[in-house]
């Protein structure tokens, strides 16, 4: 299916507004709406999926027209207290269309991350009473209408109606690329970041292709990853997670590596850190200004920089760097305080096509890290 025939027909049941998170189920949908660049659509990257629920929320009280929701499965979790609370037909009773791109669709092969999430996505809207449909490569057009007709009716009684994409359900019609100034190269960064500091430090990275490269680049460089703890679901949570570790015990040093994107959904985290300042956690940041590892769309964030949003939250020290050069400096000077840090690092939008995947599971990886981390205690 056409992303163009897709957009076609929702514009006729007078949708105007498209708000959401990528996902690279729905890349060629997301290329699609990027290119339109406002022509059609109003279109905006939310921090989250719940955030976009509630700028729908807004819009339709404004313009009396319903919004559609963008998202991967993994983000249901993060719409169901907005839609429970907010838009369900008993309480504010607010239409909205979802687009949902099925990750861990029971029966394919996928990351680990998105089994269980492929298992409970159909269960998740049924209990949230949010009817659905289920659209694939073979979807014709007189489908989508009959599937539209039908959300259109949904909404008109001031209810929700999602439609699953699985994967391969769009044709590639169009590419939209993103780009940004920064040279530096982030599997260098990351390299020059391990060097520094895994032989002392127990590491927390956030999902996505930096957990990837730190992956591969641990083991190139030690032979070993176990000092890495590899957060590949729960985008936004890494830092929380370096936090519980760093707060139980003061001793041991914890860097958390974390993507710009992640950071964005859920920034109130900078703000307890800023609080809390465990003396112990280095919070680096890697910011490409873009969503990279699910198709590279810039985030609602692009041009602005976290390190200052630190400082405002509390953190002592907020490094920005944009070289390798600098990087070491700040490395060795964050290195050198004994308080909360956090080094941002502007990266260039690039990953090698052979990027590799983690050979153990989720659960290995747990288990790994849990043995590092207890043996030298």
């Amino acid at each position: 299916m056409k992303a163009s025939v897709f957009f076609r027909e929702i514009k006729n049941i007078g949708i105007h507004t498209i708000a959401g998170v990528p996902d690279s189920t729905l890349k060629q949908f997301c290329d699609a709406v990027c290119l339109d660049a406002g022509k059609t659509f109003r279109h905006y990257v939310a921090a989250n999926e719940g955030a976009a629920v509630g700028l729908a929320a807004g819009a339709y009280l404004a313009e009396k027209r319903p919004c559609l929701v963008y998202l991967q499965n993994s983000g249901l979790g993060n719409i169901i207290n907005p839609l429970a609370s907010i838009a369900n037909q008993e309480v504010y009773g607010i239409p909205m269309l979802f687009v949902i791109g099925w990750r861990g669709e029971p029966g394919t092969k996928d990351e680990p991350q998105h089994v269980y999430q492929g298992k409970v996505t159909c269960k998740l809207l049924d209990v949230m009473d949010v009817p659905y449909s289920v659209i694939d490569e073979l979807t014709s057009e007189m489908q989508l209408k009959e599937i539209l007709a039908k959300a259109h009716q949904q909404m008109e009684d001031n209810r929700q109606y999602a439609i699953i994409v699985k994967k391969g359900t769009f044709e590639k019609e169009c590419t939209f690329v993103w780009e940004n100034s920064y040279g530096l190269v982030r599997e260098q960064a990351l390299r020059t970041i391990l060097e520094n500091v895994y032989k002392e430090s127990f590491i927390v990275s956030t999902t996505g292709k930096i957990s990837r490269e730190l992956y591969e680049q641990s083991d190139a460089l030690y032979g070993n990853h176990d000092r890495l703890f590899m957060t590949v679901g729960g985008m936004g949570h890494a830092s929380m997670i370096a936090y519980g570790m760093a707060q139980a015990d003061e001793s041991r040093r914890i860097v958390c590596i974390d993507g710009d994107g992640a950071v964005m959904m859920h920034m109130g985290a900078l703000a307890f850190l800023g609080k809390q300042s465990p003396k112990n956690l280095l919070h680096i940041v890697i910011n490409n200004a873009a969503h990279e590892s699910v198709g590279a769309m810039p985030t609602g964030f692009s041009g602005h920089t976290y390190s200052q949003a630190a400082r405002a939250c509390g953190y002592p020290d907020a490094y920005l760097v944009r070289t390798g050069e600098e990087l070491k400096t700040a490395l060795l000077d964050a290195g050198s305080r004994q308080r909360l840090s956090m080094i941002e690092v502007m990266v260039a939008l690039d990953s090698r096509a052979d990027l590799g995947r983690p050979k153990e599971s989720a659960r290995e990886n747990r288990v790994n890290f849990m043995n590092a981390y207890h043996r030298e205690r």
